[in-house]
């Protein structure tokens, strides 16, 4: 169907109304990407402290504390996907590490995810998700979600449900937009308890715990999940939304490109147009001459 001026007036129309949208979720994303950053970089101080006091306690302490020791267990996997579209690959490229990543490991497994969106991926490789969680879409809404991710962890662990849990999630990338991670979160191995046994007190003196060292280390291992399970969070909200702002500005440009073409056709249109009725004019003026 050949397209009229007014066919075109409606496109131009629509495309403009576009490209508003696009700008305004490029700087929505924009922002959002600002607010995840600066919730990573808060956590690091924190971090630290919760590292330095599980120093301490593990240096006075001789209890074992690895968790999940049941090896007859499943694994569980906590995924954090995202919570919109218009994410381009940002879905299957972390559900491909994730099928990748767990079919080297024997045995059943459950999965937990963050996001509805991916479901039917997951399922696809044979991963169906357990139960699913909202994707926060502000940074105080990350700790609740973290509370409910702790809960359903702590409870399948005292279950007996599952020996090791891994998190799975994007992270943000030097040189890159964000790149999928994997980090075994349970058990707390010999690798984990080394790293930490191995850190230098920052002062000559090492400080001693107040009460029992082993409940005050049991206090601080939760404290390093949250840490970890919040910065994997926050993490993948800032790739989610830093992938959003790579395909908006994708189609931005191609909303630009498609409003240029239609901009050329309207115009040439309508100088045709106006072409046309010049000629019929000067055409009906000569005729009206050659009868006068």
């Amino acid at each position: 169907m050949k397209d009229t001026l007014e066919s075109l007036r409606h496109k131009l129309g629509m495309a403009q109304e576009l490209n508003s949208v696009v700008r305004t979720m490029k700087a929505l994303s924009a922002s959002s990407i600002n607010q995840y950053e600066k919730a990573v970089q808060s956590l690091e101080d924190y971090y630290r402290t919760v590292q330095l006091g599980l120093y301490v306690c593990l240096n006075q302490s001789k209890n074992n504390t690895e968790l999940g020791g049941n090896k007859k267990a499943k694994t569980g996997a906590i995924v954090f996907g995202s919570g919109q579209g218009l994410v381009g690959q940002f879905n299957d490229v972390l559900c491909q590490f994730v099928g990748s990543n767990l079919e080297k490991i024997k045995g059943e497994k459950i999965i937990w995810t963050v996001g509805a969106s991916l479901q039917g991926q997951l399922e696809d490789l044979g991963l169906p998700p357990t139960k699913l969680f909202e994707v926060p879409h502000t940074v105080e809404a990350i700790t609740p979600l973290v509370g409910q991710l702790l809960f359903e962890m702590e409870n399948a662990i005292e279950k007996e449900e599952v020996s090791e849990i891994y998190l799975f999630f994007n992270r943000p990338q030097p040189g890159a937009i964000y790149g999928p991670e994997s980090l075994r979160f349970i058990p707390l191995d010999e690798i984990w308890l080394h790293e930490l046994t191995a850190m230098k007190w920052p002062s000559p003196k090492i400080p001693e715990t107040i009460y029992s060292p082993a409940l005050t280390l049991k206090a601080l291992v939760r404290e390093y999940f949250f840490v970890t399970l919040f910065r994997a969070g926050a993490e993948s909200l800032a790739s989610e939304n830093a992938s959003r702002l790579a395909a908006m500005q994708r189609a931005e440009k191609n909303i630009k490109d498609l409003l240029n073409d239609l901009t050329l056709t309207y115009h040439q249109l309508r100088q045709s147009s106006i072409d046309e009725e010049m000629f019929d004019v000067i055409f009906g003026s000569e005729a009206f001459k050659k009868r006068g």
